[in-house]
């Protein structure tokens, strides 16, 4: 199998790229974006034109709105969507759907988010909680923003990346699937409570297990 793994930094997946030979069986090929949806979108395109893969993975750390969600738990973004892309209007925000700009179910859009509608049929994928993101090019760190993208989307992750990469697979057509690990409760900002190294451990062996049953 050939697999594309994917991350916005290369601490995300070092100790896996570290044991790639253990897999003799998959042709595992790494592409490291930078940090944010253009640098991701740009990448991605260019390694998915380049190549054809049977699956590419998209690893990485995420904030997590979810109580049951606590550092350290690892998960699959189901659905992802990019919570800024709309307009103000006064207190309210419309999304592009609102605005009528897009369509709902408007290809790659399935009732305005990204869906993997077909995952891998993948054990350990299968033991992972399948969640709802969200994708910003500006964390939540104000009590006041957190509670209306909350309400607005009813998030229960958000990362930086994650739907600009499952909007690349849509578009070129390849199996794909976004794994995340929980470094840190979305609240204002309090990086001495982030769980770093517990997050990328937890998520290096969740991603050596899907390649194992790959």
């Amino acid at each position: 199998m050939r697999v594309l793994i994917v991350s916005a930094t290369a601490p995300e997946t070092d100790s896996i790229a570290a044991v790639f030979r253990n897999f003799p069986q998959h042709h595992i090929d790494r592409l490291v974006t930078g940090v944010g949806m253009v640098a991701t979108a740009a990448r991605c395109a260019q390694a998915l034109t380049r190549e054809r893969y049977d699956l590419a993975l998209n690893l990485g750390v995420c904030g997590s709105f979810d109580p049951a969600l606590a550092p350290g738990a690892v998960v699959h973004v189901a659905t992802d969507c990019i919570a800024e892309l709309g307009a103000e209007d006064g207190e309210a925000f419309l999304t592009i759907q609102q605005m009528n700009l897009l369509a709902a179910n408007e290809f790659p859009f399935t009732d305005g988010r990204l869906v993997n509608a077909h995952p891998p049929a993948n054990a350990t994928l299968a033991r992972l909680p399948a969640v709802d993101g969200i994708t910003v090019n500006t964390v939540h760190g104000n009590a006041r923003s957190i509670a209306a993208i909350v309400a607005r989307f009813a998030p229960q992750v958000e990362s930086m990346e994650g739907a600009a990469f499952m909007y690349c697979c849509l578009i070129k057509g390849v199996p794909f699937v976004q794994v995340r690990a929980v470094s840190n409760v979305v609240e204002t900002r309090n990086r001495a409570a982030w769980k770093m190294a517990e997050a990328i451990d937890g998520l290096t062996r969740a991603a050596l297990s899907i390649l194992k049953d790959a």
